[in-house]
């Protein structure tokens, strides 16, 4: 692909204040300078970034949660996924985030890109990662954390986000890999896991 420089489109910071600070999320408002030079100003959320899980059963079968966000006020079905902790590698925040909320591992694992979840108002990036080779075991919620976890067939998670059922942008994204990888279209780096035990092989 060609450069392009995007200097006609790019908007400089001038200086920024804090907003907002909890445990999890800032809100900041920043003064920008615009690439006419005018100035604006843009307020948005600091996100530590996040990864997502999509768990390959079989051919046709996928790892789903059904949990409640709080948010939007409903039961939401996604695939598993949480929050980079301070320094943390993606990928060992993806295997830890399955082992705890599903109680699976996978004997691979593969990273198959990232998403912006809201770019107008939030720095979030999810990475995206696949497994495959799974084998049930213990799970380790959180004391504040309650989700179901469930079987799907990748029709039936389709159909869900056909009607409206399955509504979870990250999810709904992860669909078009799957999709994708399931068909040969794109292909992926897989990598076995190194958490995995001996006894975890037979899966």
């Amino acid at each position: 692909m060609t450069d392009i420089s995007h200097d006609h489109l790019t908007e400089t910071k001038i200086h920024g204040e804090i907003l907002c600070e909890g445990d999890f999320l800032k809100a900041r408002r920043d003064t920008v300078r615009m690439p006419d030079g005018g100035i604006s100003t843009r307020e948005y959320i600091v996100h530590p970034g996040a990864v997502v899980v999509i768990p390959l059963l079989d051919e046709r079968h996928v790892l789903v949660e059904r949990q409640f966000r709080y948010p939007v006020g409903r039961v939401m079905t996604e695939f598993p996924a949480g929050k980079l902790d301070p320094g943390e590698d993606p990928w060992a925040c993806a295997r830890r985030e399955l082992r705890e909320e599903t109680g699976y591992v996978a004997r691979e694992w593969a990273h198959a890109g990232g998403m912006h979840l809201a770019i107008a108002y939030s720095t979030e990036i999810i990475h995206v990662f696949f497994a495959r080779g799974l084998a049930a075991g213990e799970r380790h919620l959180d004391a504040d954390e309650f989700l179901d976890v469930d079987i799907l067939s990748d029709q039936a998670l389709l159909d869900a986000a056909r009607d409206g059922a399955a509504t979870d942008a990250k999810t709904l994204t992860c669909l078009l890999w799957l999709q994708n990888v399931r068909s040969g279209l794109w292909a992926l780096d897989w990598r076995p896991d190194p958490d995995r035990r001996p006894d975890q092989d037979s899966a």
